[in-house]
């Protein structure tokens, strides 16, 4: 599904990924080992390394159960990323690890906790697009107007698994087709359908141009907040959300829960009225309905430009977003990718 940028498009082409070290991610916890406790959190650099083979690494070099290895989030294989793991080690010393090529420790201490999925509270991105063809001045411009205004939310195509295999497998199943035969592929399958779903609402209020503003009948979200409140029951709402206080949102489908109201949910069923089926099916499964901002503010947003070895421009990106955002839907804003092997 091709989607609908904010901003106009792409304003320049250029390779993005070419080599790991072209997309770093750095975890932005809100949470710091103590010193003391059952759990020694290591703060790990990969680069080839799928977080999950992490994991499972760790437990066997410990000799502990993968269940006793923990991690706040999933990050890129083909990327330098530093993210924590724990490990619970009740009355174990420090594990003597010899660190195989791709990792490395950076940090290390213990903690009273393990380390659950969502404890870190943001993400920090430095992103090198090489290759660099065309105007510097329209994609300052650019940057400029996604740092004021921000970029919709969407979720980006690696959600969706390989050839978004598991949208489509996970469409099947929910309109009556084959279950996943294993119980780990549920999850990947259900997410996948419902951010799709999610993106076909948040399409239609960019093409209509009100991602970014109050409908009647919205649910808005505070920044930085999952709670939700009716944009009808404050007078202020349109003001709040200019200055990016709070967000419009639109539904993760599922069973029904706190429901917009009015033009915005004239405008979500009118979407989402031809997947009826795979939205009975998601409430079959007791996939419970939430909502998601359809907003994405880029902080801490900075750029340089540089030149490469072969005379040819490039330009690093950093900036920070929430745990959940896609930094591929704030470069889609901004470039068009080449292909790195051409």
């Amino acid at each position: 599904m091709s989607l609908p940028c904010a901003h106009g498009g792409p304003v320049a082409e250029a390779t993005l990924k070419a080599i790991p070290a072209d997309f770093q991610v750095f975890e932005v916890m809100h949470v710091q080992p103590e010193g003391d406790g059952e759990h020694l959190w290591l703060h790990i650099e990969k680069t080839g390394w799928n977080t999950e083979d992490v994991a499972m690494w760790l437990a066997k070099s410990a000799g502990v159960h993968r269940l006793s290895v923990g991690y706040s989030g999933l990050k890129d294989k083909h990327a330098i990323t530093r993210q924590w793991f724990s490990l619970h080690l009740p009355g174990k010393a420090d594990p003597a690890f010899s660190w195989p090529e791709g990792l490395r420790l950076c940090d290390s201490a213990r903690h009273r906790r393990k380390l659950n999925r969502g404890t870190h509270r943001a993400n920090a991105f430095v992103i090198r697009a090489t290759r660099f063809s065309g105007e510097r001045a329209a994609v300052e411009q650019r940057l400029q107007a996604i740092m004021a205004a921000g970029v919709p939310n969407y979720f980006g195509e690696q959600r969706f698994g390989r050839g978004a295999g598991n949208l489509v497998r996970g469409s099947e199943w929910l309109s009556g087709g084959e279950a996943p035969r294993k119980k780990s592929l549920r999850g990947l399958w259900l997410s996948a359908v419902r951010s799709d779903l999610f993106n076909r609402v948040l399409a239609e209020r960019v093409t209509r141009g009100v991602w970014n503003q109050v409908l009647e009948g919205d649910l808005l979200q505070p920044e930085g907040s999952r709670g939700l409140f009716r944009a009808d029951e404050d007078s202020d709402a349109g003001r709040r959300v200019a200055e990016a206080e709070v967000h419009p949102t639109a539904p993760l489908p599922g069973v029904p829960g706190m429901a917009s109201s009015g033009p915005c949910r004239d405008l979500e069923q009118q979407v989402l009225a031809p997947f009826e089926s795979v939205i009975e099916g998601l409430c079959r499964e007791g996939v419970e309905e939430a909502r998601r901002a359809t907003r994405l503010p880029v902080r801490d947003l900075q750029w340089s430009w540089r030149q490469e070895r072969e005379g040819e421009d490039c330009l690093e990106l950093a900036f920070v977003l929430p745990t959940g955002a896609f930094a591929t839907t704030v470069m889609a804003e901004l470039i068009r990718s080449q292909d790195p092997t051409a």
